[in-house]
């Protein structure tokens, strides 16, 4: 069975399509116009080990904010087709991941309940109009669109470049661990995610 979603989002702002396949291993061709958002979401793909095309526009004359924002939307949208009803899911995945001076963690569940906590606080700078703030928004549009609760922490850092590379690393390496099948049930007493 495929475990692969398809999703398109397209507003006045920006228009986004994802496909994801959580088995296909790295795979794909990310370009949403802004470099360093394509950089991150390749460390999704890479270290999720995910089958992943990205294809995005934005009003980047603006800022990179709604490419980030509905980016991370579209990319959620597409992991809860992918994910279907979530029967055999580890369910939880954590990962710490260091990149220099920064050591980033982060804990993911497939609730089927969107949450976000996200503390990179304290990195006020940006790359290329990119900065943890986006991050941010990209995890949240993430996490409320795919129903999955996630906690990002910032150990140490200090470089932006390196906090926001280490937590997507972290992200996707928790992802990966999370939507692995390793079991012959849905793992919740309440029978459902």
């Amino acid at each position: 069975m495929a475990r692969s979603g398809e999703f398109r989002r397209s507003t006045e702002e920006t228009t986004i399509e994802v496909a994801v396949d959580l088995d296909a291993g790295p795979a794909g061709t990310v370009a949403t116009g802004h470099g360093f958002l394509d950089h991150l979401l390749a460390q999704l793909q890479r270290h999720g080990r995910f089958g992943l095309d990205i294809a995005g526009t934005g009003d980047l004359e603006v800022d990179v904010h709604h490419l980030a924002e509905d980016t991370g939307i579209t990319l959620g949208s597409a992991f809860r087709l992918a994910l279907g009803d979530r029967h055999g899911v580890a369910r939880y995945g954590q990962a710490f991941v260091p990149m220099d001076e920064t050591l980033a963690h982060v804990v993911v569940d497939l609730s089927g309940r969107p949450f976000v906590a996200f503390d990179p606080s304290g990195f006020e700078g940006s790359v290329h109009g990119f900065n943890a703030h986006h991050l941010r928004e990209l995890v949240r549009g993430f996490a409320n669109s795919a129903g999955v609760t996630v906690h990002v922490r910032v150990v140490a850092g200090l470089e932006t470049h390196h906090v926001c590379e280490a937590a997507m690393k972290a992200l996707a390496r928790a992802l990966y661990e999370a939507t692995r099948l390793t079991r012959d049930d849905l793992p919740s007493t309440k029978g459902v995610l």
